[in-house]
């Protein structure tokens, strides 16, 4: 079985891309897999250290209105759906799957042309334009979230799959994370991610946060700041008088590279509405506050949260309403509520989909047939 897998832009393609590439070559060892991204796309840097073969096509995301450079990214296009049959008639996959971005448009529109089996994934609630459009072409369509079928044809095959996740965000158990991240496997632990760049936003009401918390008992803090916030965010916590301390219950990292041993200690996380954040919170069962990036394509992290919020697996604040008293009033009143939270995890749990790799995999399987 020949695969070719495309996704790009952003690691929420790109790395549901490569769970899908991982779990076809663990069925399949035999399998090959070639992997189509573009040239200025994070899939350049990412995918060749994953180890697998990958091909670039030249190609950008089209533009609502007419103007020239509208028309000169619809030349690169068309010069993308060149590169794209010439790299397929090559490799004459057995099937094409795509997770998105814009690269995803020409790769799978000329294979679903040439007769080649397609599946394209949808991350989000809400799709993205590439995945609508091409959602009239392909022979499958898997989704992450039930909100997101209304948005795809009627005539559109579409099987609700979930988002697949590393192994080890579902294995790793909280007494081990624990002991690993040097915490108190007694006290209340409230993990804050805002994405590996950051998010000034949560960085900012976090200090009110922490400053409600130092030095408590009976609550502790990892809150990992992204890379570029983090010398501010240390100095804003040292100028509101708070000393972070080795060993005390406040954690303030620039990156956690061991985000598995981190989820796996948290009793409540706080967090922006990514659909690959999203996927290994539901699958732990982790109770959460959203705050979604208000500036993601077609507002679709707001639509995730609202998917969470609605089946109660998740309480929602708007990036415009986010301060550090409206965050510690929920953080407090959710610490204070013990039954609410539990119910809060079993609701996030329900959502999740600790199977979806295995069935994306059955569903490449079936496509090759």
């Amino acid at each position: 079985m020949r695969v070719l897998v495309t996704g790009g832009g952003t690691g929420g393609h790109i790395y549901p891309a490569l769970a899908i590439a991982r779990g076809i070559t663990e069925k399949n060892p035999r399998a090959e897999i070639l992997y189509v991204g573009t040239a200025k796309g994070m899939e350049a840097d990412i995918v060749p250290r994953a180890g697998l073969p990958f091909r670039t096509i030249t190609v950008e995301g089209l533009t609502r209105k007419l103007s020239v450079k509208a028309f000169v990214t619809l030349l690169k296009t068309c010069k993308g759906c060149f590169d794209a049959f010439k790299i397929i008639r090559g490799f004459k996959p057995s099937v094409v799957v795509g997770t998105g971005g814009y690269v995803c448009g020409p790769v799978v529109l000329i294979a679903s042309l040439l007769g080649i089996p397609t599946l394209i994934h949808e991350q989000n609630a809400y799709p993205g334009i590439t995945n609508k459009l091409l959602a009239r072409f392909v022979k499958k369509v898997a989704v992450t979230f039930p909100e997101s079928r209304k948005y795809f044809p009627a005539k559109a095959e579409v099987v609700l799959t979930g988002l697949p996740v590393r192994p080890e965000i579902k294995m790793t158990e909280r007494e081990t994370a624990v002991r690993a991240l040097g915490l108190d496997k007694d006290k209340f632990t409230v993990l804050t991610v805002g994405g590996s760049r950051g998010a000034r936003s949560i960085n900012k009401a976090m200090i009110g946060v922490i400053s409600q918390t130092a030095n408590r008992p009976d609550i502790q803090i990892i809150h990992m700041t992204g890379k570029l916030g983090f010398d501010e965010t240390v100095a804003e916590i040292k100028t509101a008088g708070i000393e972070l301390v080795n060993g005390g219950n406040i954690t303030v990292e620039p990156y956690l590279y061991n985000m598995d041993e981190a989820l796996a200690a948290a009793d409540l996380v706080i967090c922006r509405a990514g659909a690959a954040t999203i996927a290994e919170i539901t699958v732990r069962g982790l109770p959460t506050v959203l705050i979604p990036y208000p500036y993601a394509s077609d507002n679709h992290q707001e639509h995730n949260a609202r998917a969470l919020a609605k089946n109660g697996a998740a309480l929602m604040i708007l990036d415009r309403d986010l301060t550090g008293e409206t965050l510690w009033d929920m953080v407090r009143e959710l610490y204070q509520d013990p039954p609410g939270l539990a119910a809060m995890g079993q609701a996030s749990l329900k959502l999740g989909k600790p199977d979806a790799l295995l069935h994306l995999v059955d569903i490449v399987d079936a496509l090759a047939l």
